[in-house]
């Protein structure tokens, strides 16, 4: 997953594309095993299909969106500018079906 800061993200919303942007934090293991489903999940979706960034690198989205945990996967559909956010990565099926749902 490639790491993008908070002018990247914005730049991605305003120029409407669809990506999923995964919000960590790096002592977190919770984040890391996410992090290993959203890997296998990649290889199924078009490249930068996901993102990552570090919470504490985009202090004015998690306000924005008040995100109120991590790990936490922004869904940008390309049209709307607020993002679908999942809390609870049940499984890399689950992952699949809701990013693939913005992709096509």
């Amino acid at each position: 997953m490639k790491e993008i800061g908070q002018k990247e993200v914005r730049r991605a919303i305003w120029e409407g594309c669809k990506l999923a942007l995964f919000v960590y934090t790096p002592m977190c293991g919770t984040c890391a095993a996410a992090r290993k489903m959203l890997e296998v999940a990649e290889y199924l979706l078009p490249e930068e299909a996901v993102v990552q960034s570090n919470i504490n690198y985009i202090p004015e989205l998690v306000q924005e969106y008040r995100i109120s945990s991590v790990p936490a996967l922004l869904i940008y559909n390309g049209e709307n500018k607020n993002p679908e956010i999942i809390y609870k990565m049940e499984s890399v099926e689950h992952l699949l079906s809701k990013i693939r749902s913005v992709m096509e």
